[in-house]
C-alpha cells in the first residue's frame, strides 16, 4: 500500500535550501521542472513520541537525519561550510544535534542508541535497504544524473543503491 515516504520542506528562500540539500549535504536529486529539486533520502523510519510538555498541543513534527557517526558528520558538515548549532547531546536514546538549514530553520541529526527500524525486512520479504545489506552502496557525495552519479572520490559511477 505504501512504498514511500514524501517529506516537504517549507522554506523562506526554497532555492538556498535546494541548494543546501544538493551541495552541502550532497544528496541526490532530480529535476522536477525548472529547478524544482526532489532529493532521494537513505531509508527511513517513523517514531511518535508524546506532546511535550504532557498536554501540550501535538502536530508538531521534525525531520532528523540518522547517521552512524554524529561527530564524523558534524566534522563534513562544517568542512562544507554548514552551522552547526550547539554542542552534540546525548539524550539517552542516541546521539543528537542540528544544523541550520538557510531560510528553512533546524535540520536535526541522529546517532541512534537503540534499535532502528530502517532496517528491518518489508512484510514482502524484501531485504533491507540500509547501509551494509546486500545490494547497497552508500555514495554520500554527488547528484542523479540519467541514472549515473556524480560523485567526489571517483568521477562518475553507476548508481547501486536502492530506496
Amino acid at each position: 500500500m505504501v512504498n514511500a515516504v514524501h517529506t516537504v520542506v517549507y522554506a523562506e528562500d526554497p532555492v538556498a535550501v535546494r541548494a543546501f540539500f544538493r551541495d552541502v549535504l550532497g544528496l541526490a536529486h532530480v529535476d522536477a521542472h525548472d529547478g524544482w529539486l526532489i532529493f532521494r533520502l537513505p531509508p527511513g523510519e517513523l517514531g511518535v513520541h508524546p506532546a511535550a510538555p504532557p498536554g501540550a498541543p501535538s502536530g508538531h513534527h521534525e525531520l532528523f537525519l540518522m547517521c552512524p557517526d554524529v561527530a564524523q558528520a558534524v566534522a563534513e558538515l562544517r568542512r562544507r561550510g554548514a552551522e552547526v548549532e550547539g554542542d552534540i547531546a546525548d539524550r539517552g536514546f542516541g546521539l543528537v544535534t542540528s544544523v541550520r538549514v538557510p531560510g528553512a530553520g533546524s535540520l536535526g541529526f541522529y546517532q541512534p542508541k537503540h534499535p532502528t527500524a530502517y532496517d528491518l525486512e518489508a512484510d514482502d520479504g524484501t531485504p533491507p535497504t540500509s547501509p551494509g545489506s546486500a545490494g547497497y552502496t552508500v555514495r554520500p557525495i554527488g547528484s542523479v544524473r540519467g541514472g549515473r552519479q556524480q560523485v567526489e572520490d571517483d568521477g562518475w559511477a553507476e548508481v547501486t543503491s536502492r530506496i
